[in-house]
């Protein structure tokens, strides 16, 4: 299997190595970033999967694309398609969720907190009597704090943001514009491609200049949740979980097995890892409307975006 694993290039400065990205800081201000195929959960790497960097990068730059006319974005060139390279920002410290209905299942999701009974959250009141994954009276803005540091994000309230100093009033307005434009976006695009743009989660950063950046990803399989509109009625009528792009097998095959928090994590089998591709390259396919072509230059993926980024390296 041609798996990008690792990306670390010496000739490039300011190496940082993420759970599933590596990224270096440029004298000029540029920063490339490079999608490898390893898959996180529970706070570690489990595993690799084929061309699943590749999907991300090229599903990211079709909506990148698709939404330049309502927000500036961070994109400045593409050398490789695992790589893009865009201008390093100072990132907000709120992540910016939209939500179009009533779902998740973390602690911080609406329906979780909607069935232990609450109804305002995030600033917002939500009414009685909605029903799981029911469409919300209008798209709402969920936001939390964006924890560094590794700690958990917290939920907030547009009042709280402001008050205390995490965005100005003028940047609060900025980017709840920016998000709902582009949720709108990408629920009209998705909806002509047979599917529910349901929930998406977006990054915003700020230039030298002071101006306000869409960055890091936009409506991947990984940031957002999609749902197929074809089953969406019946499944919603049946009080059932609407299907959507279930790319979690490896996630839940090794919590079956062991606590992926304390134990070893067993040898991950190779048709689970082969499956979890073919879905990351189906979503990519269904959700753009384009073929999936796996880029197979190079002795390996590795070679192929060394060979693209040797423009990037110091000269002399």
């Amino acid at each position: 299997m041609r798996i990008l694993s690792e990306a670390h290039f010496p000739e490039l400065p300011n190496y940082y190595r993420g759970k599933v990205r590596e990224n270096y800081d440029l004298p000029d201000g540029r920063r490339i970033i490079i999608s490898t195929d390893r898959l996180s959960a529970f706070d570690r790497i489990l595993t690799c999967i084929p061309y699943k960097g590749q999907v991300l990068t090229q599903t990211a730059r079709y909506w990148f694309e698709q939404t330049a006319d309502i927000c500036p974005n961070h994109v400045l060139d593409y050398p490789d398609p695992n790589v893009v390279v865009g201008k390093r920002l100072d990132i907000l410290p709120v992540e910016i969720v939209v939500r179009g209905y009533l779902a998740g299942t973390t602690g911080t999701s609406i329906l979780t907190l909607y069935k232990k009974g609450e109804r305002n959250m995030y600033g917002i009141t939500l009414p009685d009597g909605l029903r799981d994954n029911q469409a919300l009276p209008q798209a709402i803005i969920t936001p939390t704090s964006k924890a560094f540091d590794g700690g958990h994000d917290e939920p907030l309230s547009a009042e709280q943001i402001v008050s205390e100093g995490l965005l100005t009033k003028e940047q609060w307005d900025t980017v709840s514009r920016y998000a709902l434009a582009l949720f709108a976006r990408g629920q009209e695009v998705a909806a002509k491609r047979g599917l529910i743009l349901v929930d998406t989660k977006y990054e915003f950063g700020t230039d030298s200049d002071g101006r306000i950046l869409l960055a890091d990803e936009i409506h991947t399989p990984d940031s957002s949740r999609y749902w197929i509109a074809e089953s969406y009625q019946q499944s919603f009528a049946n009080g059932e979980r609407p299907a959507s792009f279930d790319k979690d097998f490896v996630r839940a095959w090794v919590a079956e097995r062991c606590d992926p928090y304390k134990d070893e994590i067993p040898e991950i089998p190779v048709a689970l890892v082969e499956e979890t591709s073919r879905v990351y390259i189906k979503a990519y396919e269904t959700i753009t409307g384009q073929q999936f072509v796996p880029d197979e230059r190079g002795e390996t993926p590795r070679d192929r975006v060394r060979a693209n980024l040797a423009a990037y390296f110091p000269r002399g």
